[in-house]
């Protein structure tokens, strides 16, 4: 053999290598994100669906449960992938020449990219309608019963969904874009419709962040505030300890009193004993959670609030600034325009004007917003009833956290360049979305973040201040008049 010959054979032989080393890496960092969801998904689970007394039952719970846990590892693949890909460039920055970082290149960040977006489609397309009807099948009437029958029903099911959800997409894409071209190019399945309909996913992620996102910013406030244990100034522990001792005791003896078999009339009104005990256990909790905090120490107490305070106000204030300027840049460049990246050049220039310290402060912000999103999300009346319940979580309610999860964690990386958090452009087919190009779109997107951001922390600023100064009059201990009395005093008067 010739030396050519050689050098084509060791050039493709380390290609083959790079690959495998690059599958590798990619089901580790897989299978460590299923176990974590794995563990996670275990403790919300409802322990009697699946110690049922029908194994078939349980065995389809335990099945659902697997693919819950997959789409959630996806979900989480897809919040770690932006900040993993811009620590990834700044580490290559730094030590461009590191034996043992060669591991990590461009070609494994443009792979870990397109998996996401495959398995984000394959969990949303796929998994989960699959899962929510194995769990809600009974197979075919007249079949043998038994979890085969059930696959059946899941399989029929799932095909008429899929060529239903087909033809609609089919039809919005024929009435948005009158293109003889672009309605033969649906029927190519894998190019064209998949990362057709993802788009319109995302896009409606993008759009739920945007709502979710400065409701969560303004909650944040409120929900760090009762994890952790406020100054003497701001509450006073002792009254609210002192309350809840007062009413528990109230309850006990309302409870005791009714269960008297020995004198029926001392309970003189119906009351739900069921509702009762619930409400002793509830006060019961609280109870134990502010001896906790009362317990807390006053390095926690007066340093750690204020401080826990700070952090979330410097973060909500810089998402809004970099937002407005991102805005500002919209008006001026065209640079500013989120775009997809072909190629992953990485370790070539930094992504951020402070160098890695900018890249932090960018990695930190896109975990805030998330965080944030997340909690807006629950915390919106629409969303509020899918919220999970420790140890108490139905397998369809799991199933629905898991697919709105998804949607939220996948449209992360675009809503994080389209509000110019970042400059890492977007790689593989997470930048072939179209909308991305409109330039009305994205302008009104900021400038809707950046108004719906702000007027959601002025009316929460403006209410924690009214209820404070209301507290600190003493205006909260006013009897206040019942609407029952003036009505009735009035009667009195006419007659």
């Amino acid at each position: 053999m010739e030396a050519a010959d050689y050098e084509v054979l060791s050039v493709r032989e380390q290609l083959f290598h790079d690959r495998v080393r690059e599958c590798i890496i990619s089901i580790l960092l897989f299978a460590t994100l299923y176990i974590l969801c794995h563990i996670f998904l275990t403790r919300f689970k409802r322990p009697a669906e699946f110690t049922t007394v029908d194994d078939e039952d349980a065995t389809v719970n335990k099945i659902a449960l697997e693919l819950c846990t997959f789409t959630l590892a996806v979900a989480l693949g897809a919040v770690l992938l932006l900040p993993f890909s811009i620590i990834s460039n700044e580490v290559l920055l730094s030590l461009p020449r590191n034996y043992y970082i060669q591991w990590l290149n461009g070609s494994l960040i443009h792979g870990l990219w397109n998996l996401v977006f495959l398995f984000s489609n394959l969990s949303l397309i796929f998994l989960m309608p699959f899962a929510y009807f194995f769990t809600e099948s009974e197979g075919f009437a007249g079949s043998r019963k038994g979890v085969l029958g059930r696959v059946y029903e899941t399989v029929v099911m799932l095909i008429l969904l899929t060529l239903l959800v087909l033809g609609m997409v089919w039809v919005a894409s024929a009435i948005v874009d009158n293109d003889k071209a672009s309605r033969e190019s649906l029927y190519d399945f894998w190019e064209y419709y998949l990362p057709y309909l993802y788009s319109c996913i995302s896009f409606l992620g993008v759009l739920l962040l945007l709502v979710c996102t400065p409701l969560g910013l303004a909650r944040m406030f409120s929900v760090t505030g009762k994890l952790l244990v406020k100054p003497r100034l701001l509450e006073d522990l002792e009254e609210q300890l002192n309350c809840s001792v007062f009413e528990e005791a109230a309850l006990t003896r309302r409870i005791c009193m009714c269960s008297l078999p020995s004198d029926p009339t001392s309970c003189w009104l119906p009351l739900d004993m069921e509702l009762l005990h619930r409400q002793v256990l509830a006060l019961q909790t609280q109870r134990v959670l502010l001896e906790k905090r009362r317990k807390a120490s006053a390095w926690q107490r007066n340093l750690g609030y204020p401080l826990a305070m700070l952090c979330l106000l410097l973060l909500t204030g810089l998402s809004v600034l970099l937002v407005a300027i991102n805005i500002l840049e919209l008006l001026i460049d065209e640079a500013a325009m989120p775009r997809g990246m072909q190629d992953a050049s990485l370790g070539q220039v930094s992504f951020s004007k402070l160098g890695s310290f900018g890249a932090i402060i960018q990695v930190v912000l896109i975990f805030y917003l998330m965080v944030s999103s997340v909690v807006g999300f629950y915390s919106s009346p629409l969303f509020r009833s899918l919220r999970p319940r420790w140890q108490d979580t139905a397998m369809t309610q799991i199933i629905g956290n898991c697919v709105c999860l998804l949607v939220l964690s996948s449209a992360l990386p675009v809503f994080s360049r389209t509000l110019g958090l970042t400059r890492f452009d977007l790689l593989g087919d997470f930048g072939r979305f179209n909308w991305l190009g409109n330039f009305y779109i994205v302008f009104l997107y900021n400038a809707a973040f950046a108004g719906l951001t702000t007027l959601c922390l002025v009316k929460t600023f403006t209410a924690a201040v009214r209820a404070e100064l209301i507290r600190a009059f003493g205006l909260d201990r006013l009897p206040l008049p019942v609407s029952g009395f003036p009505r009735a005093s009035r009667k009195k008067q006419h007659q």
